[in-house]
């Protein structure tokens, strides 16, 4: 009796053992599965060698022009069926719904038996997509071989199974076998009162994942790009032993001397125009004081609506409206003409390169000041509203109050916001200065990442411009932690 006890206990343990071990395994297939349809080598729709390489299982699903902008000539040859290449989109799509389905499994695997079980049926349901998804893929594959051949042009059209086909087949596998045994080990809930719950940690976790996710798509899986900075690349070409060059292209920063004339203007005209960003930073600070100060509610909300607006006005328009003021035709003109009847008043003060930075840091202050002023005003409703009430009990002044109470409460705010102003000094954007940017003005408006454009896109140099952002990403990362470390000293805080 006493051993049958024993037995079943331990097979309650291996059973719940083996249903953890499940479910870590099928989460982390289904991570793997989402970050590889992003991951252009793992792309198992890249069934021609015609196919930019950079071109992910996202990109080839939603994206026609991924595919054919290496085609012109075998579409219009027919070498390729044009029906073959809707298909492989539509088999993209479907492994992509296939993996959609075992990611929200995966988010509701974190709940309770309820929801466990309601999500372990979407495997069930997304991992044979997926399976269909790469039949198709194959599919199209076999129809474009078969063309091929017949037409004789396979070398041209680069004929190739993927590696990320392969790769997709055993996530595949994998979620389905992995979700159907968490399923047949999750006990079923016998409470019908007890519905669907998850842990407050995990619902916050996944708040952040879509965060978590965007960050890694847009800040980190572009660090793949780097490789090009070891190649002899050109726009088109492939990447391979044939054409490695090392650390040519790093050294060329230096050894050529045109390079590094360009590289000292620019990062003179970086440094100087973040600097003033740096010296003005206290600005929204000033804002949000002075606009919570106001008593008037209605008042305050429109002028903080008014002044939030402009963030989200392109800098396409911004030129636009700095046209219509300060253009030949523009409003300045037109006024010193018209109204002050001076002769000659035909200056077109967007062209010439006078105060170049100190403009530029007037529209960016138009621009960003109100967005930027949101955190403070934030900081400003969390003070304790008791310290201000003892202040005045005390006699404090309302310039006292903020003296000795608003502005230090903001204080460590303003530092972390002043610390990643520093360690991006070298990032002070693109789009404001390409847009203004003229003949008159390059010396003084191009910046670091106008620079990484021009050579990168205008001169088709991309190992150049990505050895560049390398090189400023590194700086940027030397001086976080610097700032970090300063902080730490001066303050006893830091934010790493």
């Amino acid at each position: 009796m006493e051993g049958t006890v024993k037995t079943g206990v331990q097979a309650v343990n291996n059973r719940s053992f083996g249903q953890k071990a499940a479910l870590w395994i099928f989460r982390a297939t289904a991570l793997l599965a989402g970050m590889a349809m992003f991951f252009p080598p793992a792309n198992p729709g890249r069934i021609s060698g015609k196919i930019n390489e950079a071109s992910s299982l996202f990109t080839t699903g939603i994206s026609r022009g991924t595919i054919t902008n290496s085609m012109g000539r075998i579409l219009r040859s027919q070498w390729i069926q044009d029906s073959d290449i809707t298909l492989l989109m539509i088999a993209c799509c479907i492994v992509m719904l296939g993996v959609i389905a075992c990611a929200v499994s995966a988010c509701m695997s974190l709940g309770n038996r309820r929801m466990q079980r309601r999500g372990l049926i979407l495997p069930l349901l997304g991992a044979p997509a997926m399976g269909v998804g790469l039949f198709l893929i194959h599919t199209a594959y076999r129809n474009m071989l078969a063309h091929g051949e017949e037409v004789g042009k396979l070398d041209t059209i680069q004929i190739m199974l993927p590696g990320g086909f392969t790769a997709f087949i055993v996530f595949a596998v994998l979620l389905f076998a992995t979700s159907l045994i968490a399923l047949l080990t999750t006990r079923p809930e016998t409470d019908p009162a007890v519905g669907m719950e998850m842990d407050e940690k995990y619902r916050l976790f996944l708040m952040m994942l879509p965060v978590i996710l965007l960050s890694f798509i847009f800040a980190y899986l572009p660090i793949w790009g780097w490789r090009y900075a070891f190649f002899d690349y050109k726009p088109g070409g492939t990447l391979g032993p044939e054409n490695f060059v090392g650390l040519k292209w790093f050294a060329s920063l230096f050894n050529d001397p045109a390079t590094v004339r360009d590289l000292l203007r620019v990062l003179r005209n970086t440094l100087i125009m973040s600097g003033l960003g740096i010296a003005t930073s206290w600005l929204p600070i000033a804002f949000a004081v002075l606009l919570a100060e106001i008593r008037s509610s209605k008042f305050q909300r429109a002028i903080q609506t008014l002044t939030t607006i402009p963030n989200f006005i392109s800098w396409v328009l911004v030129y636009a409206i700095a046209i219509c003021i300060f253009s030949t035709d523009g409003f300045i003109n037109s006024f010193l003409t018209n109204v002050l009847h001076q002769s000659g008043a035909n200056t077109n003060y967007l062209q010439i390169a006078d105060h170049t930075w100190l403009k530029m840091l007037l529209w960016g202050t138009w621009k960003g000041v109100g967005w930027g002023a949101i955190v403070y005003i934030a900081g400003i409703a969390g003070i304790d509203q008791q310290l201000y009430e003892a202040a005045r009990v005390d006699g404090a002044s309302r310039y006292r109050c903020i003296w000795h109470i608003t502005i230090p409460g903001l204080i460590p705010t303003y530092m972390v916001m002043l610390l990643m102003s520093i360690a991006g000094i070298l990032s002070n954007g693109m789009e404001q200065y390409l847009v203004f940017e003229n003949a008159m003005n390059k010396d003084v408006i191009e910046v670091l990442d106008l620079y990484v454009y021009h050579i990168g896109i205008g001169q088709n140099q991309i190992p150049l411009s990505t050895v560049v952002g390398i090189s400023k990403s590194l700086v940027g990362i030397t001086l976080l932690f610097a700032a970090n470390g300063i902080s730490k000293g001066i303050r006893g805080e830091s934010i790493i």
